[in-house]
């Protein structure tokens, strides 16, 4: 099991992060789905990568609730304590969450961050995280947010009274983070889908966040689609449906990666790895078996000259576009 190291802002992460936005989706409790799902978060929370990184709202609270019943199995596994994994490099050293908007109403209050807070520390049976994010915070506005006695002063007063170490902001459109990243507020920043071999909008705020000294992550280095798949039928980008020309340049890409004895998909990882911009890669697992291709992947050498030879192709068509009044 990896040790978590200090980043630019004093959070502890590690080159990978397994994201768990589907674990648990669609269990209920006490079933066998369930039990594979608690096997899975028993293996990432054991295995080769330092941080894991869920939410409230992850699979509506069942990410939450899956790792909580693993790490539970974990503390009183004879096994696990013979193994000398303590409980702290279970719990608050590897684990990071978010605080969602109210599921039905939509509400993103002081009152709601702090009740998202304690939903998700009982969920996980937890007394606190080090690292908590803001998680798309689209129901309500940066002025909004920013209030007195708002959304920004209820994380700010966890971290204050020690209830966290540090306040990320999550989210996906550039110019809504670009407005919280710039108060200088926050400690870590997470971005999906913008740093990656197709699109690399996210540059100038991950450079942004690295000049205030920001943890910073990287979520879905492949795309979620067509970086981890290759070029097929009903290939995808950013959860939107590749276009003609992106599964064009995908194709060109790919035999760039052949040429060089290398895959697609080991590339993209590797994009997000090798960067100066990036603290921790966030990537999901949908099993023990992927978990473990994860790390074979991480482990494979990359030629220098793939780089050059993929910038050459020129900038992918991406199919994300953030309007600037996304804020």
């Amino acid at each position: 099991m990896a040790t978590p190291t200090l980043d630019t802002a004093g959070t502890r992460v590690g080159e990978i992060t397994i994201g768990t936005s589907g674990l648990g989706r669609g269990t209920r409790a006490g079933s066998p789905d369930e039990a594979r799902a608690v096997d899975l978060a028993r293996a990432i929370l054991t295995g080769p990568f330092a941080t894991v990184d869920t939410s409230n709202a992850y699979a509506g609270g069942r990410a939450e609730g899956v790792l909580g019943l693993a790490l539970a199995q974990l503390r009183a596994d004879p096994a696990v304590q013979s193994a000398q994994i303590t409980t702290a490099q279970i719990t608050t050293a590897r684990l990071i969450t978010k605080v969602d908007a109210d599921p039905v109403t939509g509400v993103l209050d002081r009152d709601r961050v702090r009740r998202s807070y304690e939903e998700s520390l009982a969920r996980l049976g937890m007394d606190r995280v080090e690292l908590l994010h803001l998680h798309d915070p689209y129901t309500i506005t940066p002025a909004e947010a920013f209030r007195d006695g708002g959304v920004v002063d209820a994380l700010c007063e966890l971290r204050d009274t020690g209830a966290v170490d540090a306040i990320g902001i999550a989210a996906g459109p550039i110019p809504l983070l670009r407005e919280y990243v710039e108060t200088g507020v926050f400690d870590a920043l997470l971005t999906h889908n913008r740093y990656t071999l197709v699109d690399r909008s996210a540059a100038p705020l991950l450079e942004q966040a690295r000049r205030r000294g920001m943890t910073t992550f990287n979520a879905a280095p492949f795309g979620a689609g067509i970086l981890a798949s290759g070029v097929r039928p009903g290939a995808t980008y950013g959860y939107r449906p590749a276009s003609a020309e992106l599964v064009a340049w995908a194709t060109r890409a790919e035999g760039v990666c052949v040429a060089h004895g290398v895959t697609l998909r080991a590339a993209a990882l590797h994009f997000s790895l090798r960067s100066p911009l990036v603290d921790s890669t966030v990537v999901g697992v949908s099993s023990a078996g992927r978990l473990a291709d994860l790390e074979a992947l991480r482990t494979i050498a990359i030629p220098a000259e793939l780089w050059t030879d993929l910038d050459a192709l020129g900038p992918a068509p991406s199919p994300i576009s953030d309007p600037e009044d996304a804020a």
